[in-house]
């Protein structure tokens, strides 16, 4: 069963009213994951679920091979970027993908430590969020 983006919203305002001022984007996310595992079998763990859509974010200073190496990656856990947008900007580089990760074998958690990887080798930052938390997270 797969939690509803209306539930997601809920626990993720609630996560922001606790939180106050502490309430980062990083905090957040990790209050909404950890209340989501709380519930049991009845929702899958965010890190943990395998397959749907997911929001990869990239930036930092451009250099040859970044976009190779995320793309790469991506292919060989056998998932299908479903809509791309990457922008460079003087030295830097932006890059939004939506990604199908629902013929992987990898978890998400699985799919996020490929893209620490990366983002250590090429000094960049990726972030990975499934799209359900990211539009939750994004609506407010």
């Amino acid at each position: 069963m797969s939690i509803s983006e209306d539930k997601i919203r809920e626990i993720t305002l609630t996560a922001i009213k606790e939180l106050g001022d502490n309430a980062t984007q990083q905090n957040v996310k990790e209050v909404v994951e950890r209340t989501i595992e709380s519930l049991g079998d009845t929702v899958p763990a965010a890190n943990e679920s395998t397959g749907g859509q997911v929001i990869l974010t990239s930036f930092g200073l451009n250099k040859p091979g970044v976009i190779a190496a995320i793309t790469t990656a991506l292919s060989e856990a056998n998932c299908d970027i479903s809509d791309l947008s990457q922008k460079l900007m003087g030295d830097f580089f932006t890059m939004i993908m939506i990604v199908d990760t629902s013929k992987s074998s990898l978890t998400l958690n699985d799919i996020q430590n490929e893209m620490k990887k990366i983002s250590d080798e090429m000094n960049i930052k990726i972030m990975l969020q499934h799209e359900e938390i990211f539009r939750a997270m994004h609506r407010i």
